[in-house]
This record gives structure tokens, sequence and C-alpha cells, in this order.
């Protein structure tokens, strides 16, 4: 169960961030808010109907239960990110738009929000399935506990980078400038808090040590004849402590803990404990916890790689336009919505699978580090099967995290009727290790050295024309959307089009400084000979002068008469330009200086030195 919840709140985080506050809402405020409360109260009901008496009558049930409403809960926030535009309502929050962090807050409060409907409709069928009598506060307040332990490290995170956006250090943001700075400190952070991450989990938890008496002792000695270090052993109250779990949290020995719930000490002998305590030592001995680290880690990697090329080929392709024109939303709202899916679809794939893979035997090699300690399947077999019949008969219910129950069993006998399997498993887990971090290390590398086509760059360039597209569309008469993307095409060096865009521009409005400016510097340094044309820059250039008579639009003109052969008019404007103090002082100065010493160059093609 709570590695169904992480993927949940992954999913819910995804979303979060994966879509942007749109410039308008899609719906009326006062439609949007009626179905947003409709939908609410819709999920309540189905909250309430699935649960009501008698409801689930098994632990395993109720968990089933439990989960499908989670799901829904990630359908409903969904729905109000991209259909009810929660983010453009979200960064109306005061001091939201100085840190982006409170939008995120305030998402996962929103999530929540739903969660808590569902822990309170299903309160009366927990009480019922595990005999216990709950109080709505109490039983909400540890079900947020719970979820909040996952989900407070990401806060944590994007607070510290919106303080070190915020920051005036100077040392700090020449990091944050640098291409690895943000990530590079992001990452110490992270590693940072997964070492005290124990401390805070068993605070929010409400983890207390095991009192100090036979138990204790005669555990702490186990774990010492087995050489691994616990800062503390403790109860763990998971539910009101009902559930017959065991768990171990920790990089290292200074901060590493040992969990054990109140319900699997009672249930258990002192041998059986030992067989336990040995499972979880044996997930220490084999570097269990720092490899799930690095497998977070490997998706971030993954997801980066992946985003770049499918942002690419989406842009690329007509399926973008298509959606677009039968949408009406922008191309921001689709590429937002298509790269959310392709996200979610790759973390089910990365986590179902490939986690899951690797989880399901790790947790074989810490039953064989058992097996091999206590030198007898017997007491492990003990504790699964008293799991599997207090949990309510689940021992052949599958598992992707786990093997099940009775699989587990059945491998443990076998190990101990024939040693050689237990070699051959921990000979799998090795293989599978060495081709995942192959092909980590294949990633980083493609990574590091992307190919041009799929670069950033041109991925960015691509969604920059896309949006252009989508504003020139729906103000066909401004000329400024055209005149961006002329500018646009002239920086990809297609002067072609760039004409095309500044010409169909200078159609709506002759009067535009700007875009006359710019089409006839083009004309000037253009490398195609079939446009280069001084003398057609020249009316241009002289009547964005007469409009905003600014430096570098004197330069145009000057350089306009320079190339011209009028070496005393280019001169004389280059000090005009220069007197009026540019921003740019250096280059001014070096324009006066070619114009005053050096020919003008020949056409494209013709001059010896393009360059």
């Amino acid at each position: 169960m709570p590695y169904n919840n992480l993927i949940y709140l992954l999913l819910v985080i995804l979303i979060l961030v994966t879509r942007g506050a749109p410039e308008e809402a899609q719906l009326p405020g006062l439609a949007a808010l009626g179905l947003f409360l409709a939908k609410g109260l819709l999920f309540a009901g189905l909250c309430h109907r699935a649960f009501r008496r008698p409801g689930p009558r098994s632990s395993a049930a109720y968990f089933r239960a439990e989960q499908r409403f989670s799901i829904l809960a990630v359908i409903s926030l969904a729905a109000d990110v991209y259909l009810l535009d929660a983010h453009y309502y979200l960064v109306q929050l005061p001091g939201a738009a100085t840190l982006p962090f409170l939008v995120y807050l305030s998402g996962v409060g929103l999530f929540l929000a739903y969660l808590a409907i569902l822990w309170d409709r299903a309160r009366p069928s927990y009480d019922l399935v595990f005999g216990a009598a709950t109080r709505p506060l109490p039983f909400l307040i540890a079900n947020l506990k719970f979820n909040l332990v996952i989900l407070l490290p990401w806060l944590l995170i994007n607070l510290l980078a919106d303080l070190l956006a915020l920051s005036e250090f100077t040392p700090v943001q020449r990091l944050l400038a640098s291409p690895w700075g943000e990530p590079l400190l992001i990452l110490a952070f992270f590693l940072l808090l997964m070492l005290i991450f124990p401390l805070l989990a068993t605070r929010l938890w409400g983890c207390t040590p095991l009192p100090d008496g036979p138990l204790r002792r005669h555990l702490e000695e186990f774990c010492r004849r087995q050489g691994v270090k616990f800062r503390e052993i403790m109860f763990w109250p998971l539910f009101e402590g009902r559930l017959l779990t065991a768990a171990v949290m920790g990089l290292t020995g200074r901060f590493r803990h040992l969990l054990i719930t109140p319900a699997l000490i009672k249930a258990l002998t002192v041998e059986e404990l030992e067989a336990v305590v040995a499972h979880e030592i044996g997930h220490v001995k084999h570097h269990h916890l720092p490899l799930y680290l690095l497998f977070f880690l490997g998706f971030g990697l993954f997801a980066h790689l992946a985003s770049t090329p499918f942002l690419v080929l989406l842009l690329d392709s007509a399926l973008l336009e298509t959606l677009v024109l039968l949408s009406g939303k922008s191309p921001l709202a689709i590429i937002g919505l298509l790269g959310t899916v392709a996200l979610v679809l790759l973390l089910v794939l990365y986590f179902r699978f490939l986690f899951g893979f690797f989880m399901r035997n790790f947790e074989r090699q810490a039953d064989l580090y058992a097996l091999a300690t206590v030198g007898d399947a017997g007491p492990l077999v003990r504790v699964f099967e008293k799991i599997a019949w207090l949990g309510g008969k689940i021992r052949d219910l599958p598992s992707w995290h786990h093997f099940g129950i009775g699989q587990r069993i059945d491998f443990l006998e076998a190990s101990q009727r024939t040693p050689r399997l237990v070699s051959r498993h921990h000979r799998k887990v090795r293989l599978a290790l060495i081709l995942f971090l192959l092909l980590l290390t294949a990633t980083v590398a493609w990574l590091w050295r992307l190919p041009p086509e799929f670069s950033e760059e041109r991925a960015h360039g691509r969604l920059v024309e896309s949006i252009i597209m989508e504003k020139i569309r729906a103000e066909p008469d401004n000329p400024a959307w055209l005149r961006y993307l002329g500018d646009l095409h002239y920086l990809r060096g297609q002067h072609r089009e760039a004409v095309g865009a500044y010409e169909h521009a200078l159609g709506l409005d002759r009067d535009q400084p700007d875009i006359l400016n710019n089409l006839a510097w083009l004309l000037l340094t253009t490398d195609d000979p079939a446009l280069f044309d001084p003398e057609r820059a020249l009316p241009l250039a002289q009547r964005a002068m007469r409009l905003r008579p600014e430096p570098h639009i004197i330069d145009t003109l000057a350089t306009t008469w320079w190339l011209l052969g009028e070496r005393e008019q280019a001169v004389a404007l280059a000090e005009k330009a220069l007197a009026a103090n540019p921003r740019e002082r250096q280059y001014f100065q070096e324009q006066l200086h070619k114009f005053r010493y050096q020919p003008p160059p020949g056409p494209p093609g013709t001059r010896r030195n393009d360059s």
C-alpha cells in the first residue's frame, strides 16, 4: 500500500509541474466553480456508496477500495488542472508570483482534500475491518502525515529553488546562471534531505523508541552480531500500529532506523522477530536503500532525456496543429497535456515494471539473507503465514512490488532444499543492475551530447514558432506577431521566410519602425545573393529613421549608405548614433571606424571574406 501511494503522489507532482498557468481561464469563474463543486460532491457520493455498511469486509478489500478512489482523486486533480484551470486561479494567491512553491503547495492541498473526503467516508469501514474505534480528526491527521512524508522532500526542494532564485548573494547567482548550477544545488540538497529524511518521517509518523527490556536488548545484540548499526529501533504506528509490517530507513548508520509495527511484535515469537530483523538487515547488506535512490534519480534522467526529443517530434508532426485546430486550445496547453500523458505513461512503466522488478527481487534477496542468517526458512515462513492469515487470507494475492506471500514462501523452501538457487538469484540481480547502470550511463552520455536535431535549442525554437503561429491565427491583423515570426526565421538563417513575414507585416501597417528596420538590415546582411539589395533597403531604413531615430535604426541607415558607396553620409549618421550614447558603445565605435576607413564589400558570392 505505501508503494501505491508513492506512485499516486508522483503522478500528482507530474500533473502540477507540467501544467503552467494559462493567460486566461477557459471557462467563466462561476461556471468553473460550479463544475468544481459538482465534481467534489460526486466524488464524495461515490466514496460514501463504496464504504457504506457493510462495505469491505477484509483488509485486502479495504485497501483495494482505497486504491481505486485514490486513483479517482488523481483523476479529479487532473481535471481541475487541465479542464478547470486550477493553476490560473492558484497563481492569483498572494505571494505566488514571487514563490511558485505556493502554487505547488496549494495544488497538493487540493489533492489531499480529495483524499480527506475519501478517508472520512472510509473511516467506519476501517474501524469494522481492523476492530478499531477511531475518531474523525485523529484518523484524518494520521493519514495526512503518512502521505506528507512522501511529498515533503519535493515541497522542500521547490521552496529551496524559489529562495535561491530570490537570493542576492552573488556567488549563488553566478552558480545558478551556469548550465548545471541549479541542478547541482538541488541535487546536493536532495542528498542531504535523504540523509535526514528518517528523522523527519519518524517524527511525522509519531514513531516511539522500543522500550528498554529483554526484547529490545535481544534485538540490539542480534543487530550487533550482524555488524549493522541502527540509530533507533522504533514502534511504527502505521494505521494505529495494526498493520503487520516492518521497514528500515536511512542511508547510513547515524541516520538509520528500524521500524516495527506493534501488531507485528504482538503476533510473532522472538525467533520469528529475529527473522524479520534479519530480512531488514538484508536490505542494508545488499545496499538496497542507496540503489532505490539511484532508481529515483534514474527516472529523472530518463524523463529529462525523453522530454526534448518528444517535444521536437511533436512540434515537427502535423498532430499538434491538428489538435490545436480541433480543440481550439493553445499549443502550450496541448503540449502540456500531451507531455503530462507521456510522462505519466513513462512513470507507470518505469516504476511498475522496471522499479517493480528490482523491488521484488530485492525483497527476495532480503529473504535469502534472513535464511542464511537464521539458518532455517521455518521462522520467516511462519511470519509470512501469519501475515497472510491475519491480513485477510492474502497468501495468494499478487503484488507488483513484492512477490506474493505464497511465492515468497515457495522460493524460501526451495532455496533451503537447493542452495544453488540462492547464488543464481544473486547473479540474476547483479546482471540486471549492470544492465541498468549501462543504460543509465548511456542516457547520461547521450544527454550530454544530444544530437543537434534533438537539441533543447531546436525544441525551444519550434515551440516559440508554434506559439507565434497560434497568435497569428488568433490575431491575423496584428503585425507584431508577424514581426516576431520574421525575427525567428532570421535567427535561424531562413532569410527568404523572414522577408515574407516582414513584408506581410508591412502590408498590414507600413508605419512599423522595428519591422522596417529589421527587413532593411536583413537585405543588407544576408548571404543570399538573390536577397542582398541595399537599394531596396534604403527607403525602408529612411522611413524607419523618420518614425523612430534610435541608435540601432540610425546604424541600419548608415550601413545602407556605406554599402551604396556614400561614405560621408554613412560617417555622419554613425557619429550621430554614437552621440546618442547607445548602450553598446563599443559596437558603434567599431561601426564608425569601419565606415571611415574600410571599403564596402561586394554582393554575397563576390566578397573575398564573407565572415
